[in-house]
């Protein structure tokens, strides 16, 4: 039961400060409005290095459905504590995007004439919308994550140094925290890069039953695209894991 619940502390701090950034550098009259996109990348892999070290001791800090999935695949983690590591991430990533909310609540009044700006502050759209295209985006840029997720952990990524443990996994947060900024940086150009639908799926609910001022509908439409994405592409870095490792 513990870990379910750094799952859910873990996601909530990813989804409050990755929105958080998004809702700093988009919403008007924000100090940061206009930040741009490489402090995006660096507020996202910073959100997941300060949640990883929260829940990591404890959980493993999944903090992202598809990676509890990818690693159920590869065989490293417990078929039967996937539903509730994915019930606690999607909470949390739900509670986290409120949190957001409440905090810049006079900045979403300011910009409630932008109703896609608003958005986009909670979950990702496409910039081109191709929804194949775009589950391809997604599904790729999921695979990289999972699979680089799956590497660090390898065995020749693991060694010590007299009673100390040196390996790459004993400083996880901070290599997946660069892997998250890189692909953010190279891939998400296209989708806005959620490879989580504790990230996208859970915050785009908040958005829709929250009593946000203009906001547009919730991306329904869409909405398929970054969970169907992410669960293929994690499954297949899982697959490949398997194969060359």
């Amino acid at each position: 039961m513990i870990q379910y619940v750094f799952e859910f502390i873990g996601t909530l701090v990813l989804v409050l400060l990755g929105d958080g950034v998004c809702a700093a550098t988009s919403l008007n009259k924000s100090k940061a409005k206009g930040g741009g996109w490489v402090v995006i990348a660096l507020g996202w892999g910073l959100a997941v290095m300060l949640g990883v070290l929260i829940a990591g001791p404890v959980s493993g800090a999944h903090l992202n459905p598809v990676v509890t999935l990818g690693l159920a695949i590869a065989g490293f983690f417990s078929w039967a504590l996937v539903p509730g590591y994915v019930v606690a991430q999607m909470l949390g990533g739900f509670l986290g995007a409120c949190l957001v909310w409440s905090f810049y609540k006079d900045h979403y009044k300011a910009t409630a004439d932008q109703p896609d700006t608003i958005l986009g502050t909670f979950c990702t759209m496409p910039a081109i919308d191709n929804k194949w295209r775009n589950f391809w985006c997604e599904c790729v840029a999921t695979w990289l994550l999972v699979f680089c997720i799956l590497a660090i952990g390898w065995g020749s990524n693991v060694f010590t140094v007299g009673n100390a443990d040196a390996s790459i996994g004993a400083i996880g947060s901070w290599p997946v925290t660069c892997v998250i900024m890189s692909i953010g940086m190279s891939l998400g150009g296209t989708t806005g890069y959620a490879m989580n639908p504790a990230r996208d799926l859970s915050p785009r609910c908040a958005h829709a039953v929250l009593p946000i001022a203009g906001k547009r509908d919730s991306g329904w439409a869409y909405s398929w695209v970054p969970v169907a994405g992410p669960a293929v592409g994690a499954a297949l870095a899982a697959g490949l894991y398997l194969l060359v490792f």
